[in-house]
């Protein structure tokens, strides 16, 4: 089980981050986002993946943010159809991640999965709210007993201290979830994260790199 902190901004809590050595930073190149990173790269341990957090994002703009903080992952938040991944995949290093998301809110759809799993190396599930991602608000975890696929997925979407039972008891089930996916529950302010607070999920989770 894999561990993923997203929507980092600042260069020294992301050192802070990196040295809890979780698989993955996220970096939201949103420009509507509070978490909105523009910023210079901290050089992090070689361990630790990086994503890029686009929305609704040309393949051009895709791949200059790789090439400028030598991205491993791309994490794909808007309306991407699956021509457009087609093309990305296309256009990018084999060995970067095309991660997918899907917000969901009481009830899925999983039919409309199908086309993707050829065309996007995982999934990510969050909470349908009024921002592509960042609400704060967990979806009902029960929809996802419903998944037809054998495609890995982040779990994401509200998770924060007091969902980490429940975090626990669905990792016990035959769910292919690659990773849990955090972010808003663990911040002092938008893109800022409280250090402890990461440590102490990722101790309690017992989640190991």
């Amino acid at each position: 089980m894999k561990l993923k902190i997203c929507g980092m901004k600042y260069p020294k809590n992301i050192l802070e981050v990196g040295s809890l050595l979780p698989d993955y930073i996220g970096f939201i190149f949103w420009e509507k986002s509070a978490r909105y990173f523009d910023g210079e790269m901290p050089e992090l341990p070689k361990s630790i993946r990086k994503v890029g957090v686009f929305v609704n994002a040309s393949v051009d703009e895709i791949v200059e943010k790789i090439n400028t903080y030598d991205l491993q992952a791309v994490q794909l938040h808007g309306q991407e159809s699956i021509e457009f991944c087609e093309s990305l995949k296309k256009n990018i290093p084999n060995l970067i991640d095309i991660i997918k998301v899907f917000s969901i809110l009481d009830t899925f759809d999983f039919a409309e999965l199908k086309p993707f799993e050829k065309v996007c190396d995982l999934f990510l599930f969050d909470t349908k709210g009024k921002l592509p991602g960042g609400n704060g608000t967990t979806f009902d975890w029960k929809v996802l007993e419903k998944y037809p696929s054998t495609k890995p997925f982040f779990l994401s979407g509200g998770i924060g201290m007091d969902e980490i039972n429940a975090v626990q008891e669905i990792l016990k089930t035959n769910l292919p979830i690659y990773a849990v996916d955090i972010n808003s529950k663990f911040e002092i302010e938008p893109g800022l994260k409280n250090i402890e607070l990461l440590h102490s999920f990722k101790e309690n989770l017992q989640l190991k790199s």
